[in-house]
């Protein structure tokens, strides 16, 4: 059975995608704690994080050292800060998620937003990719 997040992946599903590669896939979370929150995927569906085989495992982390300098600077946080949580979705995630101080990480603070927002903050993030190379 296919997950959400692989019909995100084969665009089944419409996503604000900030990044690819062969093994990633990184996008806009519809429901972020803050703006910017991007989530990363491997493109296997395994749901619990400990059974991600490499090089999936590793390329979500090599994706996350590609992606954050230009989430940060298109978001103007602090630093990013990361999650592993797991049970919304069966698919691992790691979620990225811009900070300005530590009380900002509370998931319970995530609401949906309009996909007007998500575009401009993929706009803004996708801008900044030219600062940062890949």
């Amino acid at each position: 059975m296919s997950t959400l997040f692989s019909k995100v992946i084969e665009g089944k599903i419409s996503s604000f995608k900030i990044y690819e590669d062969e093994h990633t896939f990184a996008f806009l979370d519809i429901r972020p704690v803050n703006p910017g929150h991007t989530l990363i995927i491997p493109k296997i569906e395994v749901d619990y994080f400990v059974d991600v085989p490499d090089p999936y495992y590793s390329a979500v982390f090599q994706t996350a050292k590609k992606i954050s300098p230009a989430i940060e600077a298109a978001s103007g946080c602090s630093r990013i800060g990361t999650a592993i949580v797991g049970f919304e979705v069966p698919h691992f995630h790691y979620h990225l998620i811009p900070l300005v101080e530590i009380s900002d990480l509370d998931f319970s603070r995530a609401k949906e937003v309009s996909k007007e927002s998500l575009q401009k903050m993929h706009e803004k993030i996708m801008a900044k990719f030219d600062s940062f190379p890949l």
